[in-house]
């Protein structure tokens, strides 16, 4: 079972390691920083949905043009 474990933290490990996982937890970061200023602005929280739908339609292609160029 000890090897299971380890088996699965590799995965884990490889998992994070990715590129794509670096984009999506940089991509998740600011959705969950644009939930938290739109929710200021309106006085409640907004719930995850409705700011990934916002900041999608509203600021991700920005943003990826901006991490292409870095």
């Amino acid at each position: 079972m000890a090897g299971d474990v380890e088996t699965g933290e590799d995965r884990d490990m490889l998992l994070k390691s990715t590129n794509l996982y670096r984009e999506f937890q940089a991509e998740k970061e600011e959705i969950l920083k644009h939930k938290w200023i739109e929710s200021e602005k309106v006085g409640y929280d907004i719930g995850f949905e409705r700011a990934l739908v916002d900041w999608i339609t509203r600021h991700r292609s920005a943003w990826n043009q901006v991490r292409r160029q870095n």
